[in-house]
């Protein structure tokens, strides 16, 4: 995986957690309480990663359909 650019906002009590794939621009966002930004942080990387393994397309592999 590229590098990831990861951006916290506080607004309050909140925090907005933005992680950012280089390569691609693609951006997940994950929000939750002030007290826990490694979680925020965690969350906002696997939301990426997710949403990137999506946009691959799928795996040719050696199960096909046999008549």
């Amino acid at each position: 995986m590229a590098e990831i650019y990861i951006e916290l906002q506080r607004n309050g009590a909140y925090l907005k957690c933005t992680a950012t794939c280089a390569e691609t621009g693609e951006e997940a966002v994950a929000v939750g309480p002030v007290n826990d930004p490694e979680g925020l942080k965690r969350l906002a990387v696997l939301k990426l990663r997710n949403k990137l393994e999506a946009r691959r397309p799928p795996k040719l592999g050696g199960g096909g359909i046999v008549v």
